[in-house]
């Protein structure tokens, strides 16, 4: 796949480490990380499917592939031109082996991700319908399930300017949810590298009543966080509108806020940045959120403005609507350019194509 560069705009992109560990560049006016290697940490599965069209009870193949909100982030930042690596932990299986390969073909560095000859790869199972995707889980017991605080002493993490978490690993074990406390523990201004959060809350893997005080807790100590309005809803309160969000989570240097397939907004001491989403075929939504993230954090760590940050995430977010595997190719990079610099008018009437 041609990766999609779009041009970084003019800016200081000195990072400051150690003291805020990020710049605010004086043609954007908001924060942003610094340059430098992205790690991902969390747990991949094989997904096995139907085609789109047959449903799993009566078809006669399922196509294999992968699936870890983590993972996806890493294989569109690396399609995005980022150097990232992905962080996590595999059974000595052929899933295993399968999932380290896919990663890795995206050209995301995978030399970190552990083999456990004691635990599986896991698995999940997606079942479309007329009402949707459901997806099955079976991860219990899995590898990834083991990993612990001290998978931050890797060396990966000394030069690291971002570290991207979800709040699908905390959920996954004691021992995940430590490894994800430890990691936001450091309050931001003396934090090494940034930190992102998207919260992708999975009500299927918590304990009943447990998820909303955590993953507001977690959410709020990133500097930058993702969550959907759905999701924020669901967990914080039926009414909540994107404004009320961002007072649940005022601590993030960055807070977006997607609103599904109508718009996305980004919140930053300067104020709010709404960007509509562009009319998308969708396939499946699955990984769109992760797709989302990857575009917007490309966006930031490149200096962009936070509309064009926006844009990216949206742009990012179609290529995996379109497909049933959660990591579709994106348009060419004369395309991106040619998107971002759209004018507001002409970006609403604009179909991702």
């Amino acid at each position: 796949m041609t990766a999609a560069r779009p041009a970084p705009e003019e800016h200081d992109d000195t990072p400051v480490r150690g003291s805020g560990n990020g710049a605010a560049g004086p043609a954007t006016g908001h924060w942003r990380p610094p340059r430098g290697p992205v790690v991902c940490l969390g747990e991949t599965m094989a997904a096995m499917a139907p085609a789109p069209s047959d449903s799993l009870d009566d078809t006669e193949s399922l196509r294999l592939s992968v699936a870890g909100a983590e993972s996806n982030v890493a294989m569109y930042l690396a399609d995005l031109g980022l150097p990232v690596s992905w962080l996590s932990a595999l059974g000595d299986d052929a899933l295993g082996r399968r999932v380290r390969a896919a990663v890795a073909r995206a050209g995301v560095d995978v030399s970190g991700v552990r083999t456990d000859p004691a635990r599986p790869t896991g698995l999940l199972l997606k079942e479309p319908g007329a009402a949707g995707t459901r997806v099955h889980y079976y991860r219990g017991g899995s590898a990834a399930s083991a990993l612990g605080p001290d998978v931050l002493d890797d060396e990966r993490f000394g030069g690291a300017a971002l570290l991207h978490l979800t709040g699908v690993t905390p959920a996954l074990s004691p021992s995940c949810r430590a490894l994800v406390e430890r990691a936001l523990r450091t309050p931001p201004a003396r934090r090494t590298h940034a930190v992102s959060f998207d919260v992708n809350h999975r009500p299927a893997l918590w304990p009943p009543d447990t998820a909303a005080a955590v993953l507001r807790d977690l959410a709020d100590r990133a500097d930058i966080a993702f969550v959907g309005l759905d999701e924020a809803q669901d967990l914080w309160g039926a009414g909540l509108t994107a404004t009320d969000v961002r007072r649940l989570l005022s601590g993030p240097r960055v807070l977006v806020v997607k609103d599904g397939g109508r718009s996305a907004t980004a919140f930053t001491g300067q104020g709010a940045c709404t960007v509509p989403a562009p009319a998308t075929e969708v396939v499946e939504p699955v990984g769109a959120g992760d797709a989302f993230a990857a575009g917007f954090l490309a966006g930031l760590w490149r200096g962009t403005d936070l509309t064009r940050a926006l844009r990216l995430g949206h742009i990012t977010a179609a290529s995996a609507l379109k497909v049933v595997g959660d990591h579709g190719p994106l348009p060419d990079e004369d395309t991106v350019a040619a998107m971002l610099s759209l004018t507001e008018q002409d970006w609403c009437r604009a179909p991702v194509s």
